[in-house]
């Protein structure tokens, strides 16, 4: 390539949090994507959060996405044949909000959130950590910039896992699954972490972060939220996160794939319920389909 070719643009996935039923529903989109041409082993960056930390494993260490969506319809994965964790959307909601009160910051409630966390009654690390480590078939690090988003239960920081972070892959999921309150926060190297969506359900501006071979923002971003917090709460929504982002970098466009109603729905009232999956892997695949052709003309 001579100095005048142009370079290829720099393409950056962004996949969200929402429970065992997000992990169906972003495996179901990316395969509906890749069904209709999208390929999106094409990213340069992959940035994960709670499940989409697990998605965003299974696609850049080359798991076959569709065998795992085949187990996801017919109820064959270790996932869809547990049990339901105890979900209380409602006393999650009333420990945040006791966090938020009084707090000076963003920083300080996540971490009077960490306090309860710690101190809640969970099954322990090691429990969990089995669970992470059958979900993730490989466990090295990819080649991929894979970036996973997690919060220090102690202090609040955000804290995001590379393969530079001399963290396994298996306890950077976990950390980032860590659902306060239902799972332990979870030991990665020597601090404790729980669920990365404490701090936004979708880390879009994480997209941007040098790191690695590619240094500045990503031109084309594509967003997959199962999850999109209402405007006006304790967390930016998906289109805040990508309205803020696009202020910091206008040269630049992204693009959202959001849950629709016909997702929602199939994802019940508690997304940690396996028997959620088949129908959300449904859903996901459909509006896979559906967005294609705008994912194709906007990130590829």
């Amino acid at each position: 390539m001579t100095a005048d070719a142009p370079s290829s643009p720099v393409r950056a996935l962004v996949l969200g949090g929402g429970g065992l039923a997000g992990i169906a529903w972003e495996v179901g989109v990316l395969v509906g994507l890749a069904e209709a041409g999208v390929n999106l082993s094409l990213a340069d960056r992959v940035v994960g959060t709670s499940a989409g930390s697990v998605v965003g494993a299974l696609l850049t260490t080359g798991v076959d996405l569709a065998a795992v969506h085949e187990e996801h319809l017919n109820g064959r994965s270790a996932d869809t044949t547990g049990r339901p964790a105890a979900l209380d959307m409602e006393a999650l909601g009333a420990e945040i909000a006791a966090a938020m009160s009084g707090a000076r910051d963003a920083g300080e409630m996540r971490a009077r959130l960490g306090t309860w966390a710690l101190s809640a009654e969970t099954p322990p690390e090691s429990e969990r950590r089995a669970v992470i480590d059958v979900r993730l078939p490989v466990k090295e690090w990819p080649a991929t910039d894979l970036r996973i988003s997690a919060v220090d239960a102690e202090t609040g920081e955000l804290a995001v896992f590379t393969r530079d972070a001399r963290v396994t892959l298996v306890d950077a999921v976990a950390a980032s699954c860590a659902v306060p309150g239902v799972w332990p926060p979870m030991t990665a190297g020597r601090r404790r972490y729980m669920d990365g969506g404490v701090a936004s359900v979708v880390h879009v501006a994480r997209a941007d972060d040098d790191g690695f071979e590619i240094r500045g923002p990503a031109d084309r971003v594509l967003v997959v939220a199962p999850l999109d917090p209402p405007a006006g709460g304790p967390f930016r929504s998906v289109a805040q996160e990508i309205e803020h982002r696009q202020e910091q970098h206008p040269d630049t466009d992204a693009v959202a794939i959001v849950a629709d109603e016909e997702s929602v729905a199939a994802f019940g009232t508690n997304v940690l319920d396996p028997s959620t999956m088949p129908a959300s892997a449904r859903a996901g695949r459909a509006q896979g389909r559906a967005a294609a052709d705008e994912v194709a003309r906007r990130w590829v």
